[in-house]
């Protein structure tokens, strides 16, 4: 049962820095809530560094996007996709 328990703490973790890394743009402290959930994804190696850069650049700055700079520099693909970004 500890397995089970484990993996569904795992989930719902994960379910909540999915929601972190979508956080509205624009919200106070909204950049370094996004940095910091998407360090979660990158440490668990569902983010690529180049990625992660972007949001780290962008944790200061709550209004700016960081996935058209993931974009622009051609990295983070299967992120973008996961993201429902075009």
């Amino acid at each position: 049962m500890t397995d089970e328990h484990d993996k569904h703490d795992a989930n719902e973790e994960a379910a909540e820095q999915w929601e972190l890394v979508n956080t509205p743009l624009g919200e106070k402290w909204s950049g370094r809530t996004r940095y910091a959930a998407a360090m979660f994804f990158y440490k668990r190696g569902e983010m690529s560094a180049e990625t992660l850069e972007a949001y780290r650049i962008c944790a200061r700055l709550d209004s700016t996007d960081p996935l058209p700079i993931i974009r622009n520099r051609g990295v983070g693909q299967d992120w973008l996709t996961r993201m429902g970004y075009k």
